[in-house]
């Protein structure tokens, strides 16, 4: 399981038109569910989400995390952070789980995530325009499978 996480001042997912989910202060999650991810690799994850420290505290030292700051995360299921990209010009996606193994894990994601912090989710297989303001900028890469 792969996530992006950036800390960001507001963003807002829009579908056809109509914004289905916005926050101000806090992470936007992007979430790439593989072929063999399980509950391990789930819990593993959003622990990583809600307790990074990426917020900066009184010292202007990122010592915070989302729940310190009583953010939000805006969580957002993104296949294609699944793609192998090493052969050829065209990524692969075959690494990404089906729709019927990861739409479960996703919506798991969010009631984990929400028994910590508010959270407003995307739509699962939906054409999204996501819309965000990075602070810092500061992004992350989490893998629940890999160390970089």
């Amino acid at each position: 399981m792969r996530a992006v996480v950036q800390r960001t001042t507001e963003a807002s997912v829009t579908v056809e038109g109509n914004i289905v989910g916005e926050i101000k202060r806090g992470l936007v999650v992007f979430l790439g569910i593989e072929e063999g991810d399980n509950e391990s690799d789930l819990n593993y994850i959003c622990d990583k989400v809600v307790g990074l420290r990426v917020f900066d505290d009184e010292k202007e030292i990122p010592n915070l995390s989302v729940t310190d700051i009583n953010g939000s995360v805006l969580l957002v299921s993104q296949f294609t952070l699944c793609a192998d990209a090493r052969k050829g010009k065209r990524p692969s996606y075959i690494k990404a789980a089906r729709p019927e193994t990861a739409n479960p894990l996703y919506e798991k994601a969010i009631a984990i995530i929400g028994e910590s912090v508010p959270v407003q989710p995307g739509v699962f297989q939906a054409m999204m325009q996501v819309r965000l303001v990075n602070d810092g900028p500061h992004t992350i890469l989490l893998d629940s499978r890999r160390t970089f």
